[in-house]
């Protein structure tokens, strides 16, 4: 039997607003491709031709209106599907009603990667706030996509030991440069906290053009090595990726760079780490 696939990032959204009127500002200073509404349906059939058992639908907007959209999504969706959404991180006095409107979600993120404030992680409210995630047993996404960002994973995984902390898209590794520093350093520091987890996700679009595995390979088995399978998932970033590669260019590539592991490092990296993470019902 082939093991459990999990795709543990997956976007949707209606550029019209839908019915829960979500704004996603950012699509104006993104790529043309983006710039439509994408729902499950239009991914479901690559889902079902690589052998996709579950999904982690994963917010794009810092609002709560978002979380409504993503728990219809994912209780419509014709497999196991789960919910990371977005709460007032920075107001802890909110949060506890905040979390009970919205027991469905299994894990919270907040945009870092474009709020004004480059140390908004470090609050000592969004700490009170992480704690009160840990108590829930939430996990909390951290989209740490610069250096600065990435060496504050560490920190907060500190802070909050029991606090599952996945670390979004490696980090951004600059796969395009051919670079190594400080990415390596910083993945290995976050990697030091037994509480983060890495996903292999949103390479394709810090990749130059025509990438292949091979360009992938360096930066994953770095990964593996410094986390462990058992402390690594995977996920497509559709539709973010179709800027840069169809679904299928990106999964086949994923695919590609664990083509060495052992059956059982592959099992856990592609299915068994999301599943326990983010506590998918399968």
């Amino acid at each position: 039997m082939p093991p459990m696939t999990v795709d543990a990032h997956v976007h949707v959204w209606d550029i019209s607003g839908g019915k829960f009127q979500v704004e996603y500002d950012w699509l104006a200073e993104t790529s043309e491709v983006l710039r439509r509404t994408y729902t499950l349906d239009d991914l479901e059939p690559d889902l079902g031709r690589y052998g996709v058992d579950a999904l982690v639908l994963v917010q794009a907007a810092d609002s709560t209106a978002e979380n409504a959209a993503l728990l219809d999504a994912a209780a419509r969706a014709p497999r196991p599907a789960v919910v990371v959404g977005w709460l007032p991180l920075h107001r802890p006095e909110r949060m506890p009603d905040a979390l009970s409107r919205y027991p469905g979600l299994v894990g919270v993120r907040h945009m870092i990667h474009r709020d004004p404030d480059p140390e908004w992680l470090l609050r000592p409210e969004v700490s009170r706030s992480l704690a009160l995630l840990a108590e829930a047993g939430l996990s909390f996404d951290a989209v740490a996509e610069r250096p600065d960002l990435l060496a504050q994973v560490p920190v907060i995984a500190a802070r909050h030991p029991t606090l599952p902390v996945v670390l979004d898209h490696l980090g951004k590794p600059p796969i395009a440069a051919g670079g190594w520093q400080p990415w390596a350093d910083l993945l290995a520091a976050a990697a030091a906290q037994p509480n983060v987890v890495a996903k292999i996700s949103g390479l394709a679009t810090v990749s130059a053009p025509g990438f292949t595995a091979a360009h992938w390979r360096p930066y994953v088995e770095h990964t593996l090595a410094v986390f462990g399978a058992d402390r690594v998932m995977l996920g497509g970033d559709w539709p973010f990726t179709l800027s840069a590669a169809t679904y299928a260019t990106v999964w086949r590539a994923t695919l590609d760079a664990l083509a060495d592991l052992s059956p059982g490092d592959r099992a856990a990296v592609l299915g068994e780490t999301a599943a326990r993470i983010y506590r998918i019902p399968l």
